[in-house]
């Protein structure tokens, strides 16, 4: 039985402001927060919201016939946390349903995978740890920014504990294979793959309203029976795109999310059904093992890094960057960590690039490559010199590691005598109240107060009265003179 897996990325970008060479050590702050604000606003009411709605009404009509999956980025939850919550309460009331997964991915979105291999899987359980948080979901299956892998990056994953993951189905790596069988990593076969099928995803997310297009109109019904007719053996068809197709890529107005709704009841008729990623991961059995020596995503036609790495610019904007990678994972500074995951942003990059791309670039505040360069170098040289203020550069990592280990263990040595100080003080409150009655009891026992109660009552008189009768008992006395 044929299974559809869908599945959607949310990322924001973080966009810098302008930031010149004579800001460098004077501003330390380097985003244009009223683009961050605007755009992300911009995103969720045109497409977040609306295709969240959509996605729940699926699920309420469907049960739990229809499933899909997500992942979203830690920079991402950041943003949507900040200027439009209303997505992440939207997606938690998703998850309750039970038809939805969330995936794990690097927290920064960006291309630590490709520089250091201790960053990189810092990164991953940074954004794992902060799905459980929000969703109360535990990532066992992961995908890398852009679905970048090799088969190095495989067993990275593996190593970290993930049981799938996400990857491009590209032509030049498959071959004569198709990409609706389950695979596994080569170097570690326990991990197994899913490859995106590039037709399928990009119909909806590029095409759907090109007039232009061979296929335009794109009907559920005509998608269905695509694949249904696809070879009775090959059972899984995995179709990745971002959200933001669905809203801003093709306007609301294309129909988009008429056609997304109406996919289930087209698929129920033919026999398809939805599946989580894990659930494939669990229940089929991989085919074989891929082979992917080079780095290979799911951006532009080589599908290749070419667009964030292809030129001399965006290599020396990159080596610069994660030059000082070992020695801000030793540090762990709060403020420092955060610009860390902004600048790792593969946006960054990509404005760089200098190829033609059949995806339009917004380059934003850029009138080009060379100014994105120039900006970002900028920004990246005032960053570097707050490090090595902090740090400096001519004490070795392994001499920092072992000082700042020092230092973590004395705090945490403080920080349990404090908790044992907190303790005793605890245990003495509850012992004083105790001994403070005893103390006390001898001044409530005899008190003056209640002495004139009974000393003069006054119903103490009849017993004074014997002691004024005593003359008649001496009457006879006088008897005995007469």
């Amino acid at each position: 039985m044929k299974t559809i897996c869908l599945y959607f990325e949310i990322h924001q970008i973080i966009h810098l402001k302008r930031y010149r060479f004579f800001d460098i050590g004077t501003d330390h702050y380097y985003y244009d927060d009223y683009e961050n604000e605007r755009s992300i606003t911009d995103i969720a009411n045109r497409s977040y919201m609306p295709a969240l709605t959509a996605i729940g009404e699926m699920i309420r009509e469907h049960g739990q016939y229809f499933k899909v999956a997500f992942s979203l980025s830690g920079t991402g939850i950041e943003q949507l946390e900040f200027h439009a919550p209303q997505v992440i309460e939207k997606l938690q009331e998703l998850s309750q349903t039970g038809c939805v997964e969330f995936l794990a991915e690097p927290y920064s979105h960006g291309l630590s995978s490709l520089a250091n291999e201790e960053t990189f899987a810092l990164d991953v359980k940074k954004q794992a740890a902060k799905i459980e948080e929000l969703f109360g979901q535990k990532p066992t299956v992961a995908r890398n920014s852009s679905l970048i892998y090799s088969d190095d990056i495989g067993g990275q994953i593996a190593a970290m504990g993930f049981k799938g993951m996400l990857t491009e189905g590209a032509k030049h790596v498959l071959g004569w294979k198709s990409p609706h069988y389950v695979y596994n990593c080569n170097i570690a076969p326990n991990l197994k793959l899913l490859l995106r099928d590039v037709e399928l995803s990009d119909d909806i997310s590029l095409r759907f309203n090109n007039s232009d297009w061979a296929g335009y109109p794109l009907f559920a019904d005509a998608y269905i029976d695509r694949i249904a007719r696809l070879p009775e053996e090959e059972q899984i068809i995995n179709i990745f795109m971002e959200l933001s197709a669905l809203g801003i890529a093709q306007p609301l107005s294309s129909n988009i999310l008429e056609f997304l709704k109406a996919l289930p009841a087209c698929a129920k008729e033919k026999g398809i059904t939805f599946s989580t990623p894990s659930e494939i991961c669990m229940k089929v059995k991989s085919v074989g093992s891929i082979d992917v020596p080079d780095t290979l995503s799911w951006v532009d036609e080589e599908r290749d890094c070419s667009c964030w790495l292809g030129n001399a610019m965006q290599r020396e904007a990159f080596n610069k960057l994660y030059s000082v990678a070992d020695r801000l994972r030793i540090a762990d500074d709060p403020r420092i960590n955060q610009d860390w995951d902004y600048l790792q942003a593969s946006n960054n990059f990509r404005f760089m690039t200098t190829k033609p791309s059949n995806v339009g670039l917004d380059r934003g505040i850029y009138s080009g490559p060379f100014d994105a360069f120039t900006n970002y170098m900028n920004i990246l040289g005032d960053f570097i010199n707050r490090v090595n203020a902090l740090y400096p550069p001519e004490i070795e990592n392994d001499e920092l590691n072992a000082l700042l280990t020092t230092i973590r263990n004395q705090g945490d040595e403080i920080e349990m005598k404090d908790k044992e100080i907190t303790r005793l003080k605890a245990r003495l409150e509850k012992l004083e109240p105790k001994e403070a009655p005893k103390k006390a009891a001898p001044k409530k026992a005899a008190p003056k107060k209640a002495a004139p109660k009974k000393a003069a009552p006054k119903k103490a008189a009849p017993v004074a009265e014997p002691k004024a009768e005593e003359p008649k008992v001496e009457e006879p006395k006088a008897e005995e003179k007469k």
